[in-house]
């Protein structure tokens, strides 16, 4: 049996637009066209990189006359704020994208889900390494944050949480016709999670169905790695096992808003 080469009536067709898997000029090329455009828009850089060390000086200073207080939780919160910027910009950043059609006429281009995806989260991985290093650098050497391991280890599960939030900002966007329903997401997605996560009580604590809720969600991980490094002087297996998870996730949850990109068929 022989198959027929494609002619110009399927020029519309996905088929007639081979693209790879990954290419890193396509990916790099997106990710500073969102840098550009990103770059026109000081409210939302000031909102990624101000915001989170605003709340670090607003949190040490709440906690002014118990800096003990402020060891146990500026660590978890470390991670957990950038998790939630990230979050809420790449949402609505997303499905700006989404509603105003550019990601159907990109994707109508010889540029694949993946290629698009990576420079997405590329662009806003660059942004949440300054934000995590900003933050960590002001709360461990100007806020006085005391922690026993290594700050690079702080910033390590920052960053990873940062780019966790990105990658669940990016699938959720998805699922949302507004920018209003996309900040909904944020109830649905990330309160259950920051109130599960063991900032607020020992997980084990916890009534047992909550408890096993929060031994599925990722930011439990986040912050029971952030504790590791505030009570360990060496990376504990432990630390280690906690990381890879946050990462697997953000990879995971990527995958699947690389599945709810659609490439246009007419």
């Amino acid at each position: 049996m022989t198959t027929q080469p494609a002619t110009a009536g399927t020029t519309g067709s996905a088929a007639a637009i081979p693209v790879s898997a990954l290419n890193l000029s396509r990916t790099t090329a997106t990710a500073g066209r969102v840098l550009r455009q990103l770059r026109h828009d000081p409210r939302t850089i000031a909102l990624l990189i101000l915001v989170p060390c605003l709340m670090l000086v607003l949190l040490r200073y709440v906690f002014d006359g118990s800096p003990h207080t402020f060891d146990n939780i500026g660590a978890s919160l470390l991670g957990i704020f950038p998790l939630i910027t990230m979050f809420l910009v790449t949402s609505i950043a997303t499905l700006r994208e989404r509603t105003s059609g550019t990601l159907e006429r990109l994707l109508a281009m010889p540029l694949g889900k993946a290629d698009l995806i990576a420079g997405y989260a590329l662009a806003f991985g660059l942004l949440a390494i300054i934000q995590s290093a900003l933050a960590t650098g002001l709360a461990v050497w100007f806020l006085g944050l005391d922690v026993t391991g290594s700050p690079w280890l702080l910033l390590l599960v920052a960053l990873l949480d940062a780019l966790l939030g990105t990658a669940l900002g990016l699938f959720v966007s998805a699922f949302a016709a507004s920018e209003f329903q996309a900040v909904q997401f944020m109830p649905a997605v990330i309160f259950p999670q920051l109130l599960l996560c063991g900032l607020f009580t020992p997980r084990s604590q916890m009534h047992p169905v909550l408890e096993a809720i929060s031994d599925v969600l990722p930011m439990s991980y986040a912050v029971d790695a952030m504790n590791e490094v505030l009570r360990h002087t060496d990376m504990t297996a432990t630390f280690v096992r906690d990381v890879l998870i946050v990462a697997g996730c953000a990879v995971l949850v990527l995958v699947l808003g690389a599945a709810t990109l659609r490439r246009r068929t007419a």
